[in-house]
């Protein structure tokens, strides 16, 4: 297996305002686009050849990452110029793939954090002769997620959508988003239209006699859909959690970019990553929290569990708890924000504007 295509078309609408000007896959994750870290460990696997399947903003994943070389890798790039789903996209792309009709083509989605082995899913896939190799992994509330019960042997008896009663639960047992299909099996996917993998073309496999193969692999496992998985998902990163090549640094609590600057009393810790050119300023802490390039955190400032966009600024004591501030948003000085608040880009708040406690 020396070749794979990476699904980064998304336009990650659950992450706004993070994706209103970078495409998910782009937005930095322990200091680096977060993409390089899934580049790091195909390579890693083995991979030689990825096809990215773009499509949102798409413009600006080749000026960074180029013909692939500097990762040891050759990348192609194919834009949609409608969205055509998982399926579609990768359908999309099999024209780029040199892999011979039996060879297997590892496929993975550009949102997912993971600690899966790579290798074992492809000797699996190849042990047992599989048309598609799906990894799975177990969740303790499944309600959330489509379901994939499996054989005695891994063989995979069904996809079930997402359970509205306990009844419906079946198994714990998740389509984590890397699958390994058969090069032909890429060529039976309609051409041209948008297609799910996980609504149309797996169960049509399945109810055509494919094998389908499943591997449950629950090391670390992470969507990073949303802001706040997002976020953690970096302190993972940072921490030593969540495995990648591509963290630029040693882990620990806290991961400071070359170009930023830390005032000596400043509090960073909870895998906190600050990156390249911003500023966290005198008696501020900040805990488990992404401060993108260029960002400033002013005096007193405390920033738990959130992420800061590029050229944002904190205003001096203002307090922020699992938020999201856009690029290049303010914060005014005593501004009280906390869970689940999106400050859109370029937004301005005035001191001492948004409270959730007195202000004596």
């Amino acid at each position: 297996m020396t070749e794979a295509i990476l699904l980064v078309g998304g336009k990650g609408t659950r992450l706004r305002p993070l994706t209103v000007h970078t495409p998910k896959p782009m937005v930095p994750a322990a200091g680096v686009p977060f993409l390089t870290h899934q580049l790091a460990r195909a390579r890693a696997a083995g991979v030689e050849h990825i096809v990215l399947a773009t499509s949102y903003l798409a413009e600006v994943f080749e000026p960074h990452f180029g013909d692939g070389s500097s990762l040891g890798l050759h990348i192609e790039y194919v834009t949609e110029e409608e969205p055509l789903g998982t399926g579609g996209a990768i359908r999309n792309v099999a024209s780029r793939l040199h892999s011979g009709p039996d060879e297997p083509v590892l496929v993975f989605n550009g949102d997912i954090l993971t600690g899966l082995d790579i290798r074992a899913l492809v000797r699996t896939h190849e042990t047992t002769g599989a048309d598609v190799s799906l990894h799975l992994t177990k969740v303790t509330d499944p309600r959330a997620y489509g379901l994939v019960p499996t054989d005695g042997t891994g063989r995979v008896l069904a996809f079930l959508e997402k359970p509205q009663t306990p009844e419906e639960i079946v198994t714990d047992q998740i389509n984590a988003g890397a699958y390994v299909f058969r090069r032909s099996v890429i060529d039976t996917i309609p051409a041209g239209r948008p297609v799910s993998v996980e609504r149309e073309t797996f169960p049509e496999l399945l109810s055509a006699g494919a094998h389908l193969q499943g591997m449950v692999d629950s090391t670390y496992w992470l969507d990073l859909g949303t802001p706040a998985a997002f976020v953690r998902g970096s302190a993972d990163l940072v921490l030593g959690r969540a495995p990648s090549p591509a963290v630029p640094g040693r882990c620990g609590d806290r991961l400071v970019l070359p170009t930023a600057t830390v005032a000596p009393d400043a509090k960073l810790a909870g895998g906190t990553v600050v990156g390249e050119g911003a500023f966290v300023a005198e008696g501020a802490r900040v805990f488990g929290s992404t401060i993108l390039p260029g960002a400033v955190i002013e005096p007193g400032a405390v920033v738990t569990d959130s992420l800061i966009g590029t050229r944002a600024r904190v205003g001096e004591r203002s307090v922020l708890t699992g938020t999201v501030i856009g690029d290049g948003a303010v914060v005014g000085a005593r501004n009280e924000l906390r869970e689940g608040v999106r400050v859109w880009c370029d937004a301005r708040i005035p001191e001492g504007a948004v409270r959730f406690s007195s202000d004596q």
